[in-house]
């Protein structure tokens, strides 16, 4: 029963590939171009499905990492056409002038989650006083030090009064090793990162959401670069990216689509 389930998912997203790719085949650019897009890591699943659709029409040359370290290249001037960030990153850009305030869209939402090593216990994460139980019992807990989820929990533990018996357990990871993958590797007991972060890890599974009275919900957003160099295929993008049929594979990356 489970399988056919699966399946049924993977021949959605599939189908939403394939009508996005007909509906871009429709509108074929006489010069392709090649599009630097610079995104959080939390979007790196769904622009890997998506990608190989958009890219009937344009190439995609995509930089990833964590919004923080991102946010700096932006500001220091790197070069690119289109940054996907959190809300507040993006907003922040506009106000810089690095970003085109009028492209800007609102993209989809993320939870953050709970991941353990595939086939290891899963701990009671439903409410918060089991959410601590869980990080107390456990011989390690990962997050990447940069990342969003991250830089929430270095303020949730210390307001959780546990923040001091962690100490010595917590493992700060820089982004290229990312919660889900350290948790993956036997690195870590607990990896704590956005949901769609730990989906794409065959080694990893899912515990479920943070319990949500402590829940971090973040926002991404798409915007073109002040100084992109190809400003109407990114355009371009951002409309194949919140056309309605990308929202099937948002959601089944863990995300959930804007509007």
């Amino acid at each position: 029963m489970h399988s056919g389930g699966h399946a049924t998912k993977q021949s959605r997203i599939a189908a939403a590939v394939a009508a996005l790719a007909m509906m871009l085949a429709a509108n074929i650019a006489a010069n392709a171009a090649e599009i630097t897009v610079v995104s959080s890591n939390a979007l790196k699943s769904v622009m890997e499905q998506l990608a190989p659709a958009f890219e009937t029409e344009h190439k995609l040359v995509l930089v990833w990492g964590a919004a923080v370290p991102l946010q700096a290249q932006i500001e220091k001037g790197a070069a690119f056409d289109l940054a996907i960030l959190p809300t507040g990153a993006i907003d922040d850009l506009v106000r810089q002038g690095k970003l085109v305030g009028s492209t800007r869209a609102a993209l989809a939402s993320s939870g953050a989650g709970v991941a353990v090593r595939k086939g290891a216990p899963k701990p009671d994460i439903a409410t918060v006083e089991a959410f601590k139980a869980a990080l107390l019992n456990a011989k390690s807990v990962a997050y990447v030090e940069q990342g969003g989820t991250g830089i929430y929990l270095k303020a949730l533990l210390p307001r959780l009064g546990i923040a001091d018996a962690l100490k010595d357990r917590i493992k700060r990871l820089p982004p290229e090793n990312p919660a889900a993958f350290a948790v993956a590797n036997g690195e870590a007991e607990i990896g704590m990162t956005q949901i769609s972060e730990i989906l794409p890890y065959a080694g990893a599974e899912l515990v479920g959401p943070l319990p949500k009275e402590i829940q971090l919900t973040t926002s991404f957003a798409v915007a073109v670069g002040a100084n992109a160099r190809q400003s109407e295929a990114a355009q371009a993008l951002i409309r194949f990216l919140t056309a309605p049929a990308a929202a099937p594979v948002f959601k089944a990356k863990g995300l959930d689509p804007a509007g």
